[in-house]
């Protein structure tokens, strides 16, 4: 964007010798803000899939399943799952989250 107003700026408003100047630092300029936006756009990988459900907090909704986000899970427990209980998922194995019970928030 920065290069096309400089091309327009250097043909009707610039005079001859320092509109190939004012192209050159538009141009310049566009690509250092291409990159530094690609850049900016790259610092951190976003987390999908199963690893993203490790460490989340779920609700039993059933002895055999529970809800992570809005989104129905086969969970398996060494103890057992009382619905409306909140639970931590630990592990996934395949399609079914491996829970236990949460640890009580430090005061």
């Amino acid at each position: 964007m920065l290069l096309l107003g400089a091309i327009l700026l250097a043909i009707f408003v610039v005079p001859w010798p320092w509109g190939l100047l004012v192209v050159v630092a538009g141009g310049t300029l566009d690509i250092a803000e291409s990159l530094l936006l690609l850049r900016w756009s790259r610092r951190r990988r976003a987390v999908t899939g199963a690893e993203a459900l490790i460490g989340q907090t779920a609700v039993v909704s059933s002895p055999t399943q529970v809800r992570v986000a809005g989104e129905l899970w086969e969970a398996c427990s060494d103890h057992a799952l009382v619905p409306g209980e909140e639970v931590e998922v630990t592990e996934v194995d395949g399609l079914t989250l491996r829970v236990s019970r949460r640890s009580p928030a430090p005061r």
